[in-house]
This record gives C-alpha cells, structure tokens and sequence, in this order.
C-alpha cells in the first residue's frame, strides 16, 4: 500500500479514537442527563466518523474503487444522531429531569 494512503488510514482511525474517547469520558463524568446527551451525540459520532473515513480510504485504495458502503454509514449515522438526540432531550424536558444549578434559561417552566 502507498506510503500516503497508510499515513492517512492511521490519522483518521486515530482521528476518530480520540474524539470517540473524549465522547466516552464525557459520558461517564458530566453530571446531568442534560450534559451527559453532548458526548455520545457529538464526539463519539465525530469518533465514527473518523473511522469510517479511515474504512473507506482503505478498502476503497484495496478495491481500486470508490466504496460506498461507508457512506452510506455515515450519512445513516449524520442522520440519526441528532434526531435521536433531539428525541431524547424533549422526552427529559417532559418528564422533568433534574439538571445541574447554572444551566441558563427555563424553557419548560410554564
């Protein structure tokens, strides 16, 4: 394999631990339901992403073709993620989640 193409797969899989890690630890420490959401739904998809770029430098330099199975991964995932976050967050806002003292404003107040 190409000396580039190697150094570019490795990038982005490492690319992609990094964010998925960040997203991992953001999970396990933020403290509220509230804060928690940002770390799967933001860095973790970024995280995935960044190894699906990896999969699809890779196979698609194997293959001498452009693979379209990771994007159509990624563009499942760019998709899902914030809908499922977005669904996630207004069932807390409705069932009345605790949420940490300082978060600005009271949408859901009435």
């Amino acid at each position: 394999m190409d000396f580039l193409i190697e150094w570019l797969v490795s990038a982005s899989v490492i690319v992609g631990g990094v964010f998925a890690l960040v997203g991992s630890i953001g999970l396990a420490r933020l403290p509220d339901f509230y804060t928690r959401l940002h770390g799967p739904t933001k860095a973790t998809t970024l995280g995935v992403g960044g190894t699906i770029v990896a999969s699809l430098l890779f196979f698609s330099w194997q293959e001498r073709g452009l693979q379209l199975h990771e994007v159509l991964i990624t563009l499942f995932l760019f998709i899902t993620a914030p809908v499922s976050a977005h669904m996630l967050a207004k069932a807390a806002m409705h069932r009345q989640l605790k949420r940490m003292k300082g978060t600005r404003g009271e949408p859901w107040k009435q």
